[in-house]
């Protein structure tokens, strides 16, 4: 297991328990009511809706954590194309933690599912091109690991993680450095050596000065197409392109031929419908 793979793990870990506690503070109620004693159970996870999974592990570790001997049975893999109707997994265990477990395990399945499903479609309109779909970092508050996990299940890329993982100088950055020049620099001289430092500019002229200042990365925000066109041409060999603004699957269509090498969408997080799935048929063993 690599060093990244365990860090994601204790994050995932640290965001499910905290799940788990909001969900049940203190005991389960409904739960502990109809079955008072320990009894073996078992639950059918069914899909309801066509679609790309994502979140099983995670899905897995919500029963996992409240009952040791729960065990789930998956009948299909991470990142695999679901059809409304097909029986996506089983799981043994405790009833009162299947009961207890059922809605957190299914909010996180749904949601990444949903991501993963909404990316897959995004990032299929771009096959065939040099250009790669990249997420944002519009995402939920403490389920941002979770959701650009997704991302990458649906075939997408993840942008930087955090504030702490990449230079990004955008609108506010380039006002409080007093231009484009100024912030280019004010970040080449603190940032480490090894950070590419990227921003975005708006029109031409702002373009134009930061690959003068030597950008490495030029976002091009919300330009009409015929600028981006120009932006893509006076950018190459000079500094990566990426395209950002208001990127959605019904639109990304009108970009794909202008060769930029990335394209970053907030709507593959904050945007995608959850996938419809359901723990049914709960009976004791």
């Amino acid at each position: 297991m690599t060093e990244n793979e365990i860090t994601k793990q204790l994050h995932w870990e640290e965001a499910i328990l905290s799940a788990l506690k909001e969900d049940i503070p203190w005991e389960d109620v409904s739960a502990n009511a109809v079955v008072q004693t320990p009894c073996r159970g078992r639950a059918e996870l069914l899909c309801k809706q066509n679609g790309v999974i994502a979140g099983l592990p995670v899905f897995a570790r919500v029963f996992t954590l409240l009952d040791k001997q729960a065990e789930i049975v998956f009948h299909v893999k991470e990142g695999d194309e679901v059809k409304k109707g097909m029986l996506l997994a089983e799981v043994f265990g405790d009833i009162r933690a299947i009961l207890s477990g059922e809605r957190t395990a299914l909010n996180f399945l749904q949601r990444m599912s949903g991501i993963a499903t909404y990316t897959r479609a995004t990032a299929d309109l771009l096959k065939g091109t040099k250009t790669k779909l990249l997420d944002t970092r519009k995402t939920s508050p403490n389920l941002r690991v979770f959701e650009k996990y997704a991302v990458t299940v649906g075939g997408g890329n993840n942008h930087r993680f955090n504030l702490s993982d990449g230079v990004l100088l955008k609108d506010n950055h380039i006002g409080a450095a007093g231009g484009v020049r100024q912030a280019i620099e004010a970040a080449r001289a603190y940032a480490p050596f090894v950070r590419k430092i990227e921003i975005e500019v708006e029109t031409l002229g702002q373009l134009k000065e930061a690959l003068s200042a030597g950008a490495d990365i030029v976002m091009l925000d919300n330009m009409d197409d015929e600028t981006l066109k120009q932006a893509v041409v006076l950018a190459k060999g000079k500094a990566e392109t990426e395209v950002s603004g208001n990127v959605t699957k019904e639109n990304i269509a009108r970009l794909t031929s202008l060769g930029v090498d990335y394209i970053s969408s907030g709507a593959i997080t904050h945007s995608a419908p959850v996938l419809d799935v359901s723990l049914k048929n709960l009976r004791p063993l």
